[in-house]
């Protein structure tokens, strides 16, 4: 199972082989030996390519879940529980982790030097359990579930436009206004307002964008107003280059969460990583306009 995933996360035979200080060949035969066992491909290989099977796919997470038990059931054994060691798997939205989870992580990497993690950076809502990831942060109200989730604050959405834009067309001082201003729009038809989101605007949108980075420069470059959360556009507000308006008809802010899966015993790496960013999070929180408590 490790030299399996090794091969997955080198994506290659000679990378993990070099990683693992083994032969190629003999990861090579580990590798068609545990093919052979589950009956089944798990890998297919070509002379510049690999790439999981369907099978391969279920399986590595799998075999990601089990190693990072047996390593935590080890050093249990060992007496250094309260260490945390091993693997950590960290998902979260791409620009929210790029800009607010990465510099966590890094300082919890100094902090717990016997800790490992890998990010999954994603713009989708992930399944812990079947993607073999540990810790999930999200931005949303959450259904219920299975997961156990701490909320550690929570994001405003706001409707933005450059200084220039507003000083050429004017600010909308209700939502109903929006109607005469050039919308950038990323997905939604209508927009909603108000505490109990008992306002809706139509987006009919002259330049619709599939990224919040593409969103986010056109509304820079003064094009027209666009609804962002507010810690993506948070520097362009500090920096001046965006104002926000209609505030006061702000729709209530959306949660932020720290989600972990559900077990007999929560592992002391997911435990540790979830107090720590917590913490984090908290203090930033108090500290700074993009989140709220």
């Amino acid at each position: 199972m490790r030299i399996f995933v090794q091969v997955v996360d080198s994506g290659g035979f000679a990378p993990a082989a070099r990683t693992l200080h083994l032969s190629a060949p003999s990861v090579t035969r580990a590798i068609a030996g545990l093919e052979d066992l589950m009956g089944t491909r798990l890998l297919v290989r070509t002379t510049r390519s690999l790439k999981l099977t369907p099978a391969g796919e279920g399986y590595v997470a799998d075999c990601r879940r089990i190693l990072a038990d047996i390593a935590e059931a080890e050093a249990n054994a060992a007496g250094s529980f309260t260490r945390p060691a091993g693997l950590l798997t960290v998902t979260a939205p791409t620009l929210f982790g790029s800009l607010h989870v990465l510099p966590v992580i890094l300082e919890f990497l100094e902090h717990y030097p016997a800790m490992q993690v890998r990010t999954v950076f994603v713009d989708r809502v992930t399944n812990l359990v079947e993607e073999g990831l540990d810790v999930a942060i999200r931005i949303a109200a959450l259904p219920d579930s299975g997961l156990i989730a701490r909320r550690i604050g929570s994001i405003r959405q706001v409707i933005c436009g450059s200084p220039d834009y507003l000083a050429r067309y004017g600010e909308p001082e209700k939502p109903q206004d929006l109607t005469r201003h050039s919308l950038i729009g990323r997905g939604p038809k209508e927009w909603q307002f108000g505490k109990d989101n008992s306002i809706g605007v139509p987006v009919n949108a002259r330049l619709v964008c599939n990224t919040n980075d593409a969103a986010i420069a056109a509304a820079v470059a003064g094009w027209g107003l666009s609804r962002f959360q507010s810690y993506q556009v948070a520097p362009h507000i500090q920096a001046r280059r965006l104002k926000v308006v209609l505030a006061d008809y702000e729709r209530d802010p959306v949660p932020i969460h720290i989600l972990h899966t559900e077990g007999r015993m929560v592992s002391a790496r997911v435990r540790a990583f979830v107090d720590f960013a917590a913490e984090r999070f908290r203090a930033r929180a108090k500290a700074n306009a993009e989140f709220q408590l």
